[in-house]
């Protein structure tokens, strides 16, 4: 990792309002020609929302083994900017951006040092056994809204 990104924890750390996540690449990740494959992407920034996630007290076995409930992805958009190589040390920041009653928006960037690879914007969603969507645990609410102090609340009706 570059000396920038040496600091953070293999589990990744919350900073301020960002939670930052490292990501090594490594050959299974690329293509032929060595640059990441479009789809890992996706595996770099579900990994760094978990991680998130059990920062905040949600393991996702044990939720689904005791409350029944499970955080699924609904949506997803990406841009990619500029492509990770072989070898790179990249960071995945997370940003909360609203909380609904049901439902996480997040905003996350793959970086390579400062430069911006990537963008998503992913809406979670909490559900339950039956796979109908359920509010988010109190205590999870909690702990997100003390993530962000400029989340905008949204109540489940208004999506």
């Amino acid at each position: 990792m570059t000396a920038a990104h040496s600091h953070v924890p293999s589990e990744g750390a919350l900073q301020g309002e960002v939670h930052r996540f490292p990501v090594r690449v490594y050959y299974e990740d690329t293509d032929a020609a060595g640059i990441v494959y479009y789809a890992n992407y996706l595996k770099f920034i579900e990994r760094a929302r978990t991680e998130m996630m059990r920062l905040y007290g949600v393991e996702h076995e044990k939720a689904r083994q005791s409350g029944g409930t499970a955080f699924i992805v609904r949506r997803c958009e990406i841009e990619y900017v500029s492509p990770a190589r072989l070898d790179d040390a990249l960071v995945v920041e997370t940003r909360l951006k609203e909380l609904g009653a049901a439902t996480i928006l997040l905003g996350q960037d793959v970086l390579r040092d400062a430069s911006v690879l990537v963008r998503a914007t992913v809406l979670i969603a909490c559900v339950g056994a039956q796979g109908r969507p359920v509010r988010l645990p109190a205590e999870l609410r909690s702990s997100l809204s003390s993530f962000n102090d400029k989340p905008r609340m949204v109540t489940a009706h208004a999506r």
